[in-house]
This record gives C-alpha cells, structure tokens and sequence, in this order.
C-alpha cells in the first residue's frame, strides 16, 4: 500500500488490517458488532483517525462496513470536527465521495486503455488503438472485476469471457456484462445463461486466447503451473498479487506485457484521497464553482453566437454550458493520475531496460526516498 499510494502520487502511507473471517456464514447484526469492536480496538489503541490511519473496504467489505467504522468511531471521538475522514469508501450520505465505489474498475480501464496506446506496448504486442476492437477475458465478477468490464465493454472492447471460482462463461461475439452480472447475482452461477458456453472449470477463461487478460480475483491465480499456458497478449493485474515471481519470468519468456497491480488497481485509494480530502474540506466538490462556470460558458457561448450569427438549440446549449458535477471532478482527477502515473512508469521502463513492475516500484522507492529526505527522516540500517 505504501508503494502504491506514491506511484500514483497519493499521500498516504500504507497498511492493510482485517478480521479473519467468512462474512457468508455471519448475519448483518453480527457483522455489524464484530465490526464495531473491532473499530473500538483500534480506537482505544489510538489506531484510528483522519491524520493517523484512514482505512477503506477491501475484500469482503463495502461502503455498509466502512458507515459503522465511522459512527463508532465518532462515538469515540466526538469533539473531531474532521472525524467523517477517519474511514474512506463511505456511503454518500454518511460523507463519501461520489465515484468512490466504481474508482478501482474505473482505475484499471483508464491504465489499460492508456497502455494500449503507448508505441512500445503495440510494437510488442502488434495491437493498435485504444479499447475498441479488443478482446478480453475478465477474472472475478466483483466490484473490481465488474466495473472493469462495464467500462470496458462501453469503450467498445469485446468481453468474450467472465470466470468466477464455481465457473467461467464464454462467447466468441462478447457477453453483455449487465445481464451476465446480474444472472450471476441472482443464481450465483453462470450455469444455463443462454446463449453462452458455460465453463465448468474456472481457471480455463484465464488460458483463452484474448488480447488482454484482467485477473481480479485473489493472489496468485497465475502461476508457475499454468502461466504457460496463458495466450494473452497483455495480463493487467487488477488484483493484488495475482502473478507470482515464477509466473511473471515465464510470461516475459514469452513477451507478455504485464501491466503491475502497483499501478492497476489503485484508482480505489485515489479516490479514497479524493473523499478524504473532501470530508477535511467539509465541502462537496463542484459546490463553489458549478454554477459559476456555466454562468462562464454561457457568456462565451453567447458571444460566439452574435459573432457566428447561428443560435444553438437548447439541447447543444446544455452540453457546451455543463458544469461539472462532484463524480465529473472525481472521474477527471482519476483518469489524470492514473495517465501521468503511466507515463513515469513507462519512461522509467525504457530508462532503466526494465519491466514495468520494477519501473513501477523503482519510482515508489524514489519517491518515498525523496519525501523523507526533504522531510528530514534518515533511516539506518
């Protein structure tokens, strides 16, 4: 976490805290009290707070979770004016940020669509262009996986097969990623949705032959016993972990380009940032300027239209004029990160003659490295 919070430039350190448990086997009362103690321990332990450490949901988790983190917390705390930035990926109404639940799908359809726009990743991969057109094999249908295919599928690339851990599913032409979403939802399986090849084995999406492969589902669902078997031109780690040591040599082997989980997946601490700012802000973003900016527009649109002599219809009036909402503020702020964090991963890439997990983790170090020299913090062995 620490490492990817400062490629893409995030100031946060890093840590990962959890309950070893399955959610499945508990009631929502349950889950509930075990999560409010658990929040309690890390309250009295001074674990917790808006400038000590902030966590966000992860697997098992959700926006439901993090509301009882931060009410407990509060209850702790009830003099913190910032005490809504103790927890990130809230719901709306309890201070989240909008655009915070699909920001990690989003993160990786943004990096994906940028890689395969980068001249060595075509000249390596023979693929030109961005989404549009490519073929692509989604593993694990939660909310990484889901929103990544939505995105994915709506930028034109075709999801020719989803895999989740009781199956996979399959069409040459693409899936409709809403409908296979929500048949997998309701029946918590794939088996007898119509008109696709169900896959009994759930690991045999992951070795179609597809131009990128997007595992977004646990650690280590690539490696040394299968990854030769994998036929993607492009494997995008939208998990974390999901290509081990072993499996990662043997895929360079074959000049696969790995786009690292370091970088991939960390438009959800991003936007994580993002609310975490806001609730210090104590202001949603494009309060104070939505309005003014389309008064702007509209004073430019109506000059240009005396100097044209042509009146816009109400409709393109609306579209030149917008001003934009929180989740536009929100989109645009992720899509830039992950653009420059991309750009520097690259270019140290072709510095260094390394691959891009190592370029991704060698720009980490030297950020944290300069942070704490110019902070005054010396290590020692």
């Amino acid at each position: 976490m620490t490492y990817k919070c400062a490629v893409v430039d995030v100031p946060f350190g890093g840590a990962k805290g959890g309950i070893c448990i399955d959610p499945k086997k508990y009631s929502v009362a349950q889950l509930e009290n075990i999560t409010r103690r658990y929040t309690m321990e890390l309250c009295q332990k001074n674990f917790i707070g808006p400038g000590l450490d902030v966590p966000a949901p992860d697997l098992g988790t959700s926006g439901r979770e993090m509301a009882w983190i931060k009410d407990t917390y509060q209850q702790f705390n009830i003099n913190d004016v910032n005490s809504s930035a103790c927890v990130t990926g809230k719901p709306v109404t309890q201070g989240g940020v909008r655009g915070r639940t699909e920001a990690t799908g989003m993160g990786v359809y943004f990096g994906i669509r940028d890689f395969l726009q980068f001249p060595f990743v075509q000249q390596m991969t023979g693929l030109t262009g961005g989404i549009e057109g490519k073929t692509f094999v989604i593993q694990g249908l939660g909310n990484v996986g889901y929103y990544t295919a939505k995105f994915i599928s709506e930028g034109g690339g075709k999801v020719i097969a989803v895999a989740e851990c009781n199956g996979g599913i399959a069409h040459p032409d693409g899936l409709n990623v809403k409908d296979v979403y929500t048949y997998w939802r309701n029946y918590g399986t794939f088996e007898g949705f119509p008109d696709a090849k169900f896959l009994e084995d759930p690991l045999l999406p992951l070795e179609m032959e597809c131009d990128v492969l997007v595992p977004a589902a646990i650690e280590k669902t690539i490696h040394v016993g299968n990854a030769d078997h994998i036929k993607a031109k492009i494997v995008a780690e939208a998990a974390n972990g999901p290509c081990t040591p072993r499996a990662q040599e043997i895929l360079a082997k074959k000049r696969v380009i790995i786009i690292p989980d370091l970088y991939l997946n960390a438009g959800g601490v991003t936007v994580s940032y993002f609310e975490w700012l806001k609730n210090l802000s104590h202001v949603r973003f494009g309060r104070l300027n939505k309005k003014w900016e389309e008064h702007s527009k509209s004073l430019l649109v109506n000059f240009l239209e005396t100097q044209v002599n042509r009146k816009l219809s109400e409709r393109e009036r609306k579209l030149v004029i917008y001003g934009a909402k929180e989740e536009d503020i929100v989109y645009s702020g992720l899509e830039d990160t992950m653009y420059n964090a991309g750009v520097e991963i690259v270019e140290t890439a072709e510095k260094l003659n390394c691959d891009l997990r190592t370029a991704a983790i060698y720009n980490a170090i030297s950020k944290i490295q300069k942070v704490s020299y110019e902070s005054g913090i010396m290590f020692s062995a």
